[in-house]
């Protein structure tokens, strides 16, 4: 899928997204995974001070963290790469 079209998906419906195509999204905004401990994965965009923790619940990302991402994305203007 095309990860402009990805977004659209994910911005309308933050229920029943797969956490591989979050991934995919958090790296478009430039945000890099800095460390995984068990289950939470630690993603970081170096010009910005805050960090977005993520969950894999079942291949599943959970809807209150693809909201606080979208968060930063607003607060901090954040751009998205193709």
């Amino acid at each position: 899928m095309n990860k402009r079209k990805l977004l659209n998906r994910i911005i309308n419906n933050h229920k029943n997204v797969k956490f591989n195509d979050f991934v995919i999204i958090l790296e478009a905004f430039e945000f890099n995974n800095k460390r995984t401990n068990g289950s939470h994965n630690i993603f970081k965009n170096d010009t910005i001070n805050e960090i977005i923790n993520i969950q894999d619940v079942n291949g599943e990302a959970k809807p209150y963290q693809i909201k606080q991402f979208f968060s930063l994305v607003e607060k901090y203007n954040l751009k998205f790469k193709d």
